[in-house]
């Protein structure tokens, strides 16, 4: 067999865009002054679309992306109220997490106080001050209650009602059974049967001595409790498993590392990637505008942007990035998609990939946790819209399952081979990991336009996957813990929400 037959797994390396020219055994593709004039062209639409997410992002106001902001926040908050009642019952374990991972009832209803003041601000809905009013009032704040009802300078029946409920709920003045009656006819008319209204219907009640009614609204509250709970409990135990066996296994191959067996290795070539940086930017550039054209075109043309057709727009964003890199690095170097990016991993190594996966996973979730303590010592909050998400809330079940597959699947087989496969290892051509997977996860947590927490939870996930792309050689493990992380968002949304 001749000598220069390469072992399997083994590639060629190309040589790079700073190497000299006379070392090329064919000019590399895009090095002409044309193409050079193309790429800088296109670099400046990638920049147009990125700064357009951020000035949308830091100037549209938030509430604005709602058609009906009020009913998001008022599902969002009786929701969330309602799972903060239901730890009192919980076990005492739940409890303990509950301490750990979420905010204090006395901050949800912080939270919830500022988010009703912010929709007043902007709708200046008689319904929202109600609202906000109760949630003084159950947070041991009557007094300020009070004096929100007597400001509301409303001309109109419903000011005068909303008033009255509130005067008399968080007052002192005497309310007989036949006045509690009235008001709570009044009561079921104005709010549904949420948390709001079994709140303050309780406080008629009490305040009327009908103790009837008491134990029929606690009665029907802590159904609701329950209710919540049956669906997120699960949630934590399976986040509570996957951190546990991660740790473990995280820490295990950590050590084994340490003994110079690099057990994360799952495929070669991997990073840095045997194609030239300046190709593969010029690739990355030209692929990421005809992208930004797909996306304005699907969100320019509602008929695109409805339905099952809408599962079409991330793959077809990212078809000309993945044609162009297939054209320019992929079939130079003789790779196709499974080669290149370490798509196809040997049966042998199935375990040890299942392994990996767990321990980005628990990864992910402690820098999440640890996201959240640094976020409440610094008192910092993400805007609750930036989580809300309408169709996981809302949509019938063929449009739920339209966004389920958009954020479960799709969104973490083409984020990944774009932002970690193509963007990652072009840096890492040119520098070690640290700065190359810096500045790949920046420009992933910056295209997704969230605020400051929003911006650190995405770049530590992009981080992170970078890091074990580099570190196996796969971008399996990264896809598998991207959908993992975006399936149990979901969850969490629908559990609580929908």
């Amino acid at each position: 067999m001749n000598e220069q037959v390469l072992a399997i797994g083994q590639l060629p390396k190309l040589p790079d865009a700073g190497d000299p020219i006379d070392s090329l055994a064919s000019p590399l593709p895009y090095s002409s002054r044309w193409s050079r004039c193309v790429s800088v062209l296109c670099a400046g639409v990638l920049l147009a679309s990125l700064a357009g997410i951020l000035w949308l992002s830091l100037t549209v106001p938030k509430l604005q992306r709602f058609e009906e902001p009020d009913r998001a926040l008022d599902l969002m908050v009786s929701r969330m109220m309602e799972a903060q009642d239901g730890l009192r019952r919980a076990p005492v374990w739940q409890q303990w997490v509950a301490e750990w991972t979420m905010d204090s009832p006395d901050e949800a209803s912080r939270q919830a106080i500022r988010w009703y003041r912010e929709l007043i601000a902007i709708t200046n809905d008689p319904s929202a001050k109600l609202r906000l009013a109760i949630l003084l009032g159950e947070s041991n704040q009557e007094v300020e209650a009070i004096a929100e009802a007597q400001g509301w300078h409303d001309r109109g029946t419903s000011a005068d009602l909303f008033r009255e409920l509130i005067v008399v709920a968080y007052g002192t003045a005497p309310l007989s059974l036949a006045q509690e009656t009235t008001l709570q006819a009044t009561l079921a008319e104005t709010l549904p049967n949420e948390w709001f209204y079994s709140h303050l219907a309780e406080r008629l009640a009490q305040r009327a001595g009908d103790r009837a009614r008491v134990t029929a609204v606690a009665a029907q509250r802590q159904l609701k409790e329950e209710r919540s709970q049956r669906w997120i409990r699960p949630l934590i135990i399976g986040e509570l498993a996957c951190l546990v066996l991660g740790s473990v296994m995280l820490l295990g191959m950590l050590r084994l590392t340490g003994r110079q067996l690099d057990v994360f290795r799952l495929h070669s070539p991997g990073v840095p990637p045997p194609w030239s940086g300046g190709t593969a930017a010029a690739v990355i550039l030209r692929g990421g505008a005809l992208g930004a054209f797909m996306t304005i075109a699907f969100l320019s043309i509602p008929a695109l942007n409805h339905g099952s057709l809408r599962a079409l727009a991330i793959p077809l964003a990212n078809l000309p990035l993945l044609v162009i890199a297939y054209v320019h690095l992929l079939k130079p170097a003789g790779l196709d998609f499974r080669q290149g990016f370490g798509l196809r991993i040997n049966r042998k190594d199935l375990g040890r990939l299942v392994c990996v996966i767990f321990a980005v996973v628990a990864a992910a979730l402690w820098g999440e946790w640890v996201l959240g303590q640094a976020a409440d010592f610094l008192k910092l909050e993400n805007h609750w819209t930036e989580w809300f998400d309408q169709d996981l809330v809302w949509a019938a079940p063929p449009m739920l399952a339209t966004s389920l597959l958009e954020y479960v699947i799709l969104a973490p087989i083409f984020e990944e081979l774009a932002f970690r496969g193509l963007l990652f290892a072009m840096f890492r051509r040119r520098f070690t990991f640290l700065p190359a997977a810096v500045l790949s996860a920046t420009i992933f947590a910056l295209a997704h336009g969230y605020s400051l927490l929003g911006f650190i939870s995405v770049l530590w996930s992009g981080f992170l996957w970078a890091w074990i792309y580099d570190r196996t050689g796969s971008l399996i493990p990264g896809m598998v813990a991207h959908a993992v992380n975006n399936l149990l968002v979901c969850l969490t949304v629908m559990a609580l929400l929908r």
